[in-house]
């Protein structure tokens, strides 16, 4: 009796880790997630002077390894300008991510944001929102800024 309960046991657990192996095929990861990408995105930059809007347009590469290399063109305030941005994204396997991001004019750092990330429609789409963002010196400045981006070649 004893014996007949084990090897049920045995097989619904066999069965419920064969039944998931679907799902972990659709799990994201780092390399997963490369390819080419397009975003936007808005929210407010607090400052001492008052709250100032923000919005930006953008496209990035990001490699196997997570390297990511763009430019977008932001405006703060009604003030526009083109940048280049580089950093590194981390994917976790549940489709969330984190990533660093520096921003750079003419080759020199003009802030760094860490974002939290999250993965959804198959992978093709990213939620985003600002953790933080510093100055090169080290100052923090407080922003309430969410991204909203699309792989420009889906997966299938």
């Amino acid at each position: 009796m004893k014996t007949n309960f084990a090897r049920a046991l045995l097989v619904l657990g066999a069965t419920f880790i064969l039944a998931l192996a679907p799902l972990q095929a659709g799990a994201c990861s780092t390399a997963g997630q490369a390819g080419r990408w397009a975003y936007t995105y808005t929210g407010t930059i607090f400052t001492q002077n008052g709250s100032l809007p923000t919005a930006s347009v953008g496209r990035f590469s990001q490699d196997a390894a997570g390297n990511i290399t763009g430019s977008q063109t932001r405006n703060v305030a009604g003030n526009s300008g083109v940048e280049d941005i580089s950093g590194n994204v981390t994917v976790n396997p549940d489709c969330t991510a984190s990533a660093t991001i520096n921003v750079l004019v003419n080759g020199q750092l003009q802030r760094t944001a860490l974002l939290a990330l999250v993965y959804d429609n198959d992978r093709n789409h990213a939620r985003m929102i600002f953790q933080s963002l510093t100055l090169p010196n080290g100052t923090n400045v407080p922003v309430v800024i969410t991204v909203d981006a699309n792989r420009l070649v889906t997966r299938d």
